[in-house]
């Protein structure tokens, strides 16, 4: 006997005709004020406890020197973290604000000022997007050591779309200022 839908069941997908495939993610999170590490970590539980998130890897810390920051800015622990997921990539940046929301980010006038945490939206897939709330990829990623070196270490064949393999990226790029903490990892459940 085959089974028919519920018709009272209304399937979000077949309204608009779109399908959800499950889509590689990178976030990269930063934190320079209060317990860095806490910080991180907390920004990495609040992913992995979103719905349709399932975490694949999560890259070594990095301590990294501030980037065009404010004066006496603290040094920064940085991190990458790759995901697959069905979520759009629209709902993955609202989230991603959300978790800088909840690790009590102060947002402020002043560009690259310190922070308790950071989450930028590295890729999502090979989606490209460049509008006012989200830029795939990210605008600035394939310049930041502190972003490529940790996402290196977990994906070294990985690939930004339009601006090609992160290998080459980094070797590009100045990596001087970032040292990796083998002292802190993250708890992944």
């Amino acid at each position: 006997m085959t089974e028919t839908p519920n018709p009272a069941v209304i399937d979000a997908d077949s309204l608009t005709g779109e399908m959800h495939p499950i889509r590689r993610c990178v976030i990269a999170f930063g934190s320079n004020l209060g317990d860095r590490m806490a910080n991180l970590q907390g920004g990495l539980d609040t992913l992995m406890d979103t719905p349709d998130v399932w975490i694949t890897a999560a890259s070594p810390v990095y301590e990294t020197k501030p980037v065009d920051a404010p004066e006496h800015s603290g040094d920064f622990l940085n991190a990458v973290v790759a995901f697959d997921t069905t979520l759009p990539a629209a709902r993955l940046m609202d989230r991603a604000l959300a978790i800088e929301d909840a690790l009590e980010r102060e947002r402020s006038d002043v560009p690259h000022a310190p922070r308790t945490l950071d989450v930028d939206l590295i890729v999502v897939g090979d989606r490209l997007s460049d509008t006012e709330h989200l830029k795939l990829p990210h605008p600035q990623a394939h310049l930041r050591s502190f972003v490529l070196q940790p996402w290196h270490d977990i994906e070294p064949d990985a690939v930004i779309p339009g601006r090609g393999p992160i290998s080459e990226l980094l070797a590009e790029l100045d990596v001087s200022g970032i040292a990796r903490r083998d002292d802190l990892e993250f708890e992944v459940q």
